[in-house]
């Protein structure tokens, strides 16, 4: 499958989704730190890509939807962006109502994306 594909298919399979360097539980960046943080602290699930464990999607997802800096993070399939625009939306508290309404989209699983 195209790496670009598998990535459409990660985002649109998961109604939220972080790309970001390591993992939520063990972050390799600053910025994917904060961002996990901030989706972490919505209280709800929702999927990470560890693009450092994928060298085919850390060097193609800039692409994908023309974002060239990593944390990327999707709600219901549309890019928000990255660490800058995440906190700034949790902290006008609209990250919260759109991971919220967006956990209802979840299949019964819980998955890791990557």
């Amino acid at each position: 499958m195209d790496v670009l594909e598998r990535i459409r298919q990660q985002v649109e399979s998961n109604p939220v989704i972080i790309y970001m360097k390591g993992t939520p539980q063990f972050p390799q960046c600053g910025f994917s730190s904060r961002a996990a943080a901030a989706l972490q602290d919505c209280g709800e699930k929702f999927a990470y890509v560890n693009v450092l464990a994928d060298p085919e999607i850390f060097e193609n997802l800039p692409r994908f939807q023309n974002w060239p800096t990593f944390p990327q993070i999707y709600i219901n399939g549309e890019l928000i962006g990255g660490c800058d625009i995440t906190e700034e939306m949790h902290q006008s508290g609209d990250l919260q109502k759109m991971v919220k309404e967006a956990a209802k989209n979840w299949p019964a699983e819980d998955q890791d994306a990557g």
